[in-house]
């Protein structure tokens, strides 16, 4: 299945005091490096937030910078090549996405409207899943700023994709990052 991946790269990371975590090293890569590697298969990568030297991606931003990932993945979405059936969306703060993580997602699909990997509590990471392109465009709501993101998903017919170990892993917190480095 031909897929676009988006990255949202703008958050405010406010429990690591507003630091730019896609540029957070782990392992001696920045975690944008880490997902947009992770989306080398993509027919095209689009990041939505700040313009970073060093990427072959489309750079976008949501109109009004901060309103939440909703907003952020309107932005993106706008990108995303007709010929592409299914949108890979991940999150700038993931330390083991990788490649097959994202190869997974797409397949995992089928029939239905997407597919999010689940942590090992069982819980879904919206973050970090694929979306048939028209579903996804479909779902978004009229006003996309403040939106909630489970709340425009909610509706969709999802598969869940068991995550391998430190695949569903984000660096929220100084603890976080340390666990990573």
């Amino acid at each position: 299945m031909r897929y676009a991946g988006i990255v949202l790269a703008g958050g405010s990371a406010r429990r690591l005091s507003g630091v730019d975590k896609p540029d957070l090293s782990v392992g001696g890569k920045p975690l944008l490096a880490r997902a947009v590697h992770a989306l080398d298969g993509a027919v095209r990568v689009i990041v939505v937030g700040p313009r970073r030297a060093g990427f072959d991606v489309v750079w976008t931003r949501e109109p009004v910078p901060g309103t939440g990932p909703v907003a952020a993945l309107a932005a993106g979405l706008a990108f995303v090549p007709d010929d592409a059936e299914a949108v890979a969306v991940l999150a700038a703060d993931l330390p083991g996405v990788r490649r097959s993580t994202v190869d997974r997602l797409v397949a995992a699909i089928g029939e239905g409207d997407g597919a999010v990997l689940v942590d090992a509590a069982g819980a879904r990471q919206w973050l970090l899943g694929a979306w048939r392109v028209g579903a996804l465009r479909a779902a978004l709501p009229d006003e996309v700023e403040n939106a909630a993101l489970r709340r425009m998903l909610a509706g969709l017919a999802v598969a869940e994709v068991p995550a391998e170990r430190g695949e569903a892993d984000d660096i929220d917190t100084p603890e976080d990052l340390e666990r990573h480095r």
